[in-house]
């Protein structure tokens, strides 16, 4: 069995995914990158979820990280 990215590796990746499917870029306010908004400069208080739907898409999703220093990658398949 294959091993799964870093998470790190795997956000990276996620987000190259989805300013690629939005045509290469995206605007949003400032705002949403200070940190207010992402926890701390580097973002490392959310945690991404990634979900396999039956119509062969797939839905990314953030979150507030589990307490403690265990990062790691979640795929569900659902829905």
């Amino acid at each position: 069995m294959s091993r799964l990215p870093e998470p790190a590796d795997m956000s990276h990746a996620m987000l190259i995914g989805v300013l690629m499917h939005l045509g290469g870029s995206y605007e949003m306010p400032a705002s949403a990158l200070e940190i207010d908004a992402l926890g701390t400069p580097d973002g490392a208080f959310h945690a991404i979820e990634l979900l396999s739907l039956e119509d062969g898409r797939v839905r990314l999703s953030v979150m507030p990280r589990p307490p403690g220093d265990a990062a790691g990658l979640e795929i569900r398949s659902g829905e």
